[in-house]
């Protein structure tokens, strides 16, 4: 008799799995993950981590096959083992957009970008459900969103030490005065609370027209969290009330590094543009705005004022 063939690990199956997929054959790749679950499943060492992680990659052979039903009930077993994945949300968007439910994917894709604000696909994706719900549903089609989950601060800053430390190793860094220099970290829970409230003052102030103040108290806010767009967002429309252009394009600026596609931070950098002269620039940031929403009433009427002046 021949002698019986060694089964194979779960992380064998695993790493089949992952060259089936690299070289396109998404069946195959499928058939071994659906071999390396079953495998991890019944081993003592069961991680919910390393299981999530199987669920996502078999998710995503399923959406390469275009078996969208398979790819959201798997990334939702992924994401039910291991919360805010990005990769299962992701592929989970992705989806529910070829599914045409536009509504789940927008949601999808707005957690992601919680999570990492630098996704260009998570940006890209918000950008077609914006359109796509805007021409099924009109202006109120935010109305009509299912909630976004709130991503704890603790998920962004597992992710920001992991970049952190991958970054280190690909690029390590001069060291200055014998030290390494490293990011800044994450803004603490108590950082964030006192930050909203120097938030809410401002707002509070400029809803008397006290601009000025508003300023002083919105720069306070983004000293403990440096991460709030709205916060650039609203200095921004201060600086336009007490004609400092150039400050408010500053503002927008950061504000559009976290998130790509804001609107308010579109339409005030196009109005400080329009301000500065800088007809070009001014359009460009319209343009922008109107890809996001097409039917965005203020945009079309400056853009249409900037395009008489030509």
């Amino acid at each position: 008799m021949p002698p019986k063939q060694k089964s194979q690990t779960w992380m064998e199956l695993k790493q089949a799995g992952n060259e089936c997929f690299k070289t396109g054959q998404y069946g195959e790749a499928t058939t071994f993950y659906d071999k390396a679950i079953k495998e991890l499943e019944k081993s003592s060492k069961n991680n919910p981590e390393d299981l999530a992680i199987l669920y996502s990659n078999r998710a995503a052979s399923y959406l390469k096959n275009g078996n969208c039903g398979e790819c959201v009930k798997d990334c939702n077993k992924s994401l039910e083992l291991h919360p805010f994945n990005v990769k299962s949300l992701l592929r989970r968007a992705a989806a529910y957009e070829a599914q045409e439910r536009y509504r789940q994917a927008y949601v999808d894709y707005k957690t992601a970008l919680q999570i990492d604000c630098n996704i260009a696909a998570a940006h890209d994706g918000t950008n077609r459900m914006t359109k796509a719900l805007t021409e099924a549903d009109g202006l109120s089609w935010r109305e009509k969103l299912p909630p976004i989950p709130t991503v704890p601060l603790s998920v962004r800053e597992k992710l920001t030490q992991q970049n952190t430390v991958n970054t280190a190793k690909q690029n390590p860094e001069p060291q200055q005065n014998g030290t390494r220099q490293t990011e800044k970290p994450a803004p603490s829970d108590k950082d964030i609370k006192k930050g909203q409230a120097l938030k809410e003052e401002g707002n509070a102030l400029v809803k008397k027209g006290e601009h000025k103040k508003a300023i002083e108290k919105y720069s306070e806010s983004l000293k403990h969290n440096p991460t709030e767009v709205t916060t650039y967002t609203n200095r921004a429309l201060c600086y336009l009330s007490v004609k400092r252009y150039r400050d408010a394009v500053k503002d927008c600026d950061k504000a559009l590094k976290i998130d790509r596609s804001n609107i308010k931070a579109l339409y005030r950098r196009a109005q400080a543009h329009k301000e500065l002269k800088d007809n070009k620039a001014c359009v460009e940031d319209l343009n922008n705005l109107l890809r996001v929403e097409p039917k965005n009433s203020a945009a079309l009427k400056l853009l249409q004022e900037v395009q008489k002046k030509k």
